[in-house]
């Protein structure tokens, strides 16, 4: 059955509760494969066969359990930008139109303004704010010895309930149409329950505090959305455009055309991705790349949309829309990274389904067994196990998880590390051994030819030509440096053909040539001692050493070097101080292989590595150390690797489409020092993810003794329910701050521990 995705934002969606309705309401429409919710981006994405269910027929469905849906992104793959404007009645920006199939579609641009003016805050507020002092009057009123029953509290109570909590009793009436077990069914039981046995001023109170505790509870949710919405808005809407007759023009980002010639000026950030056609500057890269020193950028060079323009005037062809730049993939790659569920928030989810039906049938017992089978009173023990009731909502345990789990995604990607899924985040820490391409990774990956020795009574200038002219059709770092040594006119190549992990071969004049590694010599058998020793001479010193040879007999051998980067030594020490093991694997030979490796301190070097044996050695060191493997590589040589190891990291991902596509985190600049700083945080994710559900059901459980022994009131259970939620939140929400890097970190045995 042909499946289709439709993406709708629900404003309504704050909670595990409103997510547990719509699963099933939605859920059990026919042709539905799989609902999934977001809480912070609010949105639901259902799979669903599109000749079955249309979008209309979802949307409805939203409706009749009384929240507001818009659909986003009928029938199509497309991810919700979570800063899609919304209207005063919570509805969305609409575009016109039936594009949605009768049904409201969101302006998906960043830039769409909310329609009509705001609301004044007492009329937002008032209602909620009347109820807060009814209930207090009530309480008050009570305590002063006025009879809970009599008609004047009862009144003020029904009056606070009404206008404070009738919301909750709503949702409540859904919840027990579609028989679904969450807070709001809870409360409500709790409400009525109160009601019969005459606490009118107890439960006034404790639906005013519960409407509060949600109030609360949605504005420390929307700092986890707009910490998303803080990636949108670092792109300008406009550019300055180049026109036809060489003035310039403020245009919309998302009108200019790609190849649009664009300027801007010093302290203004860039709109769009370019490469520079004109002027010199230094560009702070930090939104998109984490760098934290500006980069100096002239005529060839790349620029990326929401970067800041630090000094001289710029002007850069543009490479692609507005919705193409590398700040959109990001903030696409972390949107979809909040949709898929960590290994602990599948468990929180799992343990809730469990827990609350059992909490339920508890209160139930606490409320008829002592009455029924000990003749105790039974008002005392309904009162109990109404409080039970209200403190049986997992609501703490279930938001923790997505809160923290966005908040170190965010805060990763505004440190250049983008981190596909929260279950990669969370397999960070578990970490033990990681894997290291070197060309490009360990190395500069722009290597210079140092040497070039001929061999057998051939000149430099032949082996030189030679080598050029089969490399010239090669995109290998290693291929390049060779073409950019020679300044002479090239050879014409025919048959050419790459060997992968090896060199290339190809027939010059009607001979046959090839350049390749040590390897491909040997394999070929035209290596001598004359050859071999001059093979060993260079890479002894590390250089990788490159053999030009026709089909009977060795031209000459041509030197690399490729320099470590200066970070990967920093790097490297990093990792070792986190309890990390460190592996080379490199196509070039062992011996330049494990000079590299002791320059820079790797434990282990493995060198003459093929694409097959890089794979080969991942599935070895999983089988010995478990789904505790890394792999660094560039994302596509490495791509089998990369894709076996426990975490991808792609290098240098930065306008790499392959990069971000391959790997499971991408490291947005060329610096390895992101990779440690990643292990750091996804330790720091797993300390805060521990804390919160041991605070969730600490508290829970502390409350349910309290409760039994007779000590627990209403309020208090409200109380404990909301401040257990607003201390899980608030806990995650400390990622966002989270600045520190393995130099600044490493001294703390907290950090080294897998936490």
């Amino acid at each position: 059955m042909p499946t289709t995705t439709t993406i709708i934002r629900v404003d309504q969606l704050d909670c595990s509760a409103e997510e547990q309705v719509l699963r099933k309401a939605v859920g059990s429409l026919a042709g539905v494969a799989s609902v999934e919710c977001n809480v912070v981006t609010r949105t639901m994405t259902v799979t669903h066969d599109a000749a079955a269910t249309t979008p209309e027929q979802l949307a409805k469905r939203v409706r009749s359990v009384g929240m507001t849906p818009t659909v986003v992104s009928p029938g199509s793959g497309k991810l919700a930008h979570a800063g899609a404007a919304v209207g005063p009645g919570g509805a969305g920006v609409v575009t016109p139109g039936d594009a949605c199939g009768g049904v409201a579609c969101v302006d998906e641009s960043p830039d769409a303004e909310p329609s009509g003016p705001p609301r004044p805050w007492w009329r937002k507020y008032g209602p909620f704010v009347l109820a807060g002092v009814l209930a207090a009057g009530a309480e008050t009123l009570y305590f002063a010895g006025v009879r809970e029953t009599s008609p004047v509290v009862i009144a003020m109570s029904v009056a606070s309930i009404l206008l404070g909590g009738l919301p909750t009793l709503r949702k409540g009436w859904v919840a027990l149409r579609t028989f679904t077990l969450n807070i709001n069914f809870l409360m409500t039981v709790a409400i009525v329950g109160g009601a019969f046995i005459g606490a009118w001023p107890e439960i006034a109170l404790v639906t005013f505090l519960f409407a509060l505790a949600e109030l609360i509870e949605a504005k420390a949710l929307d700092r986890a959305r707009n910490a998303v919405k803080g990636l949108m808005a670092m792109a300008p809407d406009e550019a300055s455009v180049k026109q036809p007759d060489g003035s310039w023009k403020v245009t919309p980002a998302r009108e200019v055309p790609v190849g649009a010639v664009v300027q801007v000026k010093p302290g203004e950030r860039l709109a769009l991705d370019g490469v520079v056609v004109a002027g010199e500057s230094s560009v702070n890269q930090a939104p998109v790349t984490g760098e934290s020193v500006p980069v100096d950028k002239k005529v060839g060079d790349k620029v990326f949309a929401g970067t800041i323009n630090e000094s001289g005037v710029l002007e850069f062809k543009t490479t692609g829309g507005k919705d193409q730049t590398t700040l959109a993939k990001i903030i696409k790659t972390v949107q979809e990274a909040q949709g898929s569920r960590a290994p602990t928030q599948r468990f929180v989810d799992n343990f809730a389904r469990v827990y609350t039906p059992i909490v339920c049938v508890v209160a139930v017992l606490v409320a008829v067994v002592p009455w029924l089978a000990f003749d105790q009173p039974f008002y005392p023990w309904l009162y109990k196990a109404l409080v039970l009731l209200v403190i049986a909502c997992p609501c703490a345990l279930v938001i923790s998880t997505p809160v923290t789990v966005v908040s170190g995604l965010t805060a990763a990607a505004k440190r250049g590390i983008l981190i596909k899924g929260g279950v990669h985040l969370e397999n960070g820490r578990k970490l033990r051994v990681v894997a290291l391409d070197k060309t490009g990774t360990i190395t500069e990956g722009k290597p210079r030819v140092t040497d070039v020795q001929p061999v057998g009574g051939a000149s430099k200038d032949e082996v030189l030509r030679i080598a050029a002219s089969l490399d010239a059709l090669s995109q290998h770092p290693v291929a390049l440096a060779v073409v950019a040594a020679w300044s002479g006119e090239r050879a014409s190549v025919e048959a050419f053909k790459s060997l992968t992990g090896r060199g290339v071969e190809g027939r010059i004049d009607g001979a046959a040539y090839f350049v390749g590694n040590h390897r491909l010599a040997e394999e070929r058998k035209v290596c001598s001692l004359e050859v071999e020793a001059v093979l060993s001479h260079f890479e002894v010193q590390g250089k990788s050493a490159v053999v030009v040879a026709s089909a009977s007999r060795v031209l000459g051998v041509i030197a690399v070097a490729d320099t470590p980067r200066e970070s990967s030594v920093e790097a490297i020490t990093s990792l070792h101080g986190l309890g990390i093991k460190t592996l080379m694997l490199s196509g070039d030979n062992q011996t330049t292989a494990s000079g590299i490796a002791k320059i820079v301190g790797i434990d282990e070097a493995k060198g003459g590595m093929l694409p097959e044996d890089k794979l080969a050695e991942i599935e070895r060191q999983t089988k010995e150390h478990g789904d505790a493997i890394g792999m660094v590589g560039d994302g596509v040589n490495d791509a089998p690797a990369l894709a076996k190891s426990t975490i991808g990291f792609a290098m240098g991902a930065a306008g790499t489409d392959t990069a971000l596509e391959t790997a499971d985190v991408a490291l947005m600049q060329d610096d390895l020092r992101g990779l440690p700083e990643f292990v750091l945080l996804s330790r720091r994710t797993g300390a805060i993810l521990s804390q919160n559900i041991a605070l969730a059901i600490g508290i829970k459980v502390i409350f349910f003794v309290l409760t039994l022994g007779g000590w627990g009131t209403m309020w208090m259970a409200v109380i404990a329910d909301v401040g257990a939620s607003l201390l899980v939140v608030g806990n995650g929400l400390r990622l966002l701050g989270w600045r520190t890097g393995p130099a600044a970190t490493l001294g703390s045995n907290k950090d080294r521990s897998p936490a």
